[in-house]
C-alpha cells in the first residue's frame, strides 16, 4: 500500500477515534453531568446534536482523504450482494426503531415532559427477543454493505470498532440502570447475532 493511502487510512481512523472518545465522554459520568448542567432537560438533545456534527466531520474527513480512490470490487455480483446487505440493514433498522421511544432517544420527550424518566425502560419485545442491540446489528449490516471502495471499507472497519467498544460502555450503563434484570437478560440473549440456540420458542419468555 502506498504511503499516501496509509496516511489517509490513519487520518480517517484518528477521526473515528476522536468521535468515539467524544461520544463516550458525554454519554456518561462527568461529561453527561456537564451537559446536564449546561442544558438541563435538553442535555440529551444537545448530546445528539454534538454527535451529529462530530460524525459529520468524520465523514467529511473520510471523503477528503479516501473518497476519490477507485472502488475495490471487480464483480457486479459482489456489488449487488453488498447492496442487498445495506438494504437489509436499513429495513431491519427502521423496523427495530418501532420498539424504541423515539422522542426519548432524540431528547424531545425530556423537554416536553419534565417528569419523564430520562432513560428508557428495559425493552424485551420485538427484535430484543433475539438480540440485545438490534440497532447496532443494523448498523453493522449497513457499514459492511457499503464497503465497496476504500472509503466504505475504512468506514466499516473503524465504525465497527467504535460500535464494539461502544457496546461495552452501553452494557455497563444498562447493568447500572436495570441490575439483575439486565444481567439475566444478557445471559439469555446474544448481543448482535441471534444464534438458533438463543432464539426463544413461540409463546416462551424472551
Amino acid at each position: 500500500m502506498e504511503e499516501a493511502a496509509i496516511r489517509a487510512w490513519v487520518l480517517h481512523g484518528l477521526g473515528w477515534l476522536s468521535f468515539g472518545f467524544g461520544h463516550s465522554l458525554f454519554a456518561s459520568g462527568p461529561g453527561r453531568r456537564l451537559l446536564h448542567n449546561l442544558f438541563g432537560r435538553g442535555h440529551r438533545l444537545a448530546f445528539n446534536a454534538i454527535a451529529l456534527v462530530h460524525v459529520g466531520g468524520v465523514f467529511w474527513l473520510g471523503e477528503e482523504t479516501l473518497g476519490r480512490r477507485p472502488g475495490i470490487l471487480s464483480s457486479s455480483l459482489a456489488f449487488w450482494g453488498l447492496s442487498t446487505l445495506t438494504l437489509a440493514g436499513l429495513a431491519f433498522g427502521v423496523w427495530s426503531l418501532r420498539y424504541y421511544d423515539g422522542g426519548r432517544l432524540i431528547g424531545i420527550r425530556q423537554l416536553r415532559e419534565p417528569t419523564a424518566n430520562e432513560d428508557e425502560d428495559l425493552r424485551l419485545d420485538g427484535p430484543h427477543r433475539w438480540m440485545r442491540h438490534p440497532l447496532y446489528t443494523a448498523a453493522f449490516l449497513i457499514l459492511w454493505g457499503r464497503a465497496v471502495d476504500p472509503l466504505g471499507l475504512s468506514t466499516a472497519l473503524w465504525g465497527s470498532l467504535y460500535l464494539l467498544v461502544g457496546t461495552g460502555f452501553e452494557e455497563r450503563k444498562l447493568l447500572a440502570l436495570h441490575g439483575e434484570s439486565y444481567a439475566a437478560y444478557r445471559r439469555r440473549v446474544p448481543a448482535f447475532v441471534p444464534w438458533p440456540a438463543f432464539v426463544p420458542k413461540k409463546g416462551s419468555d424472551p
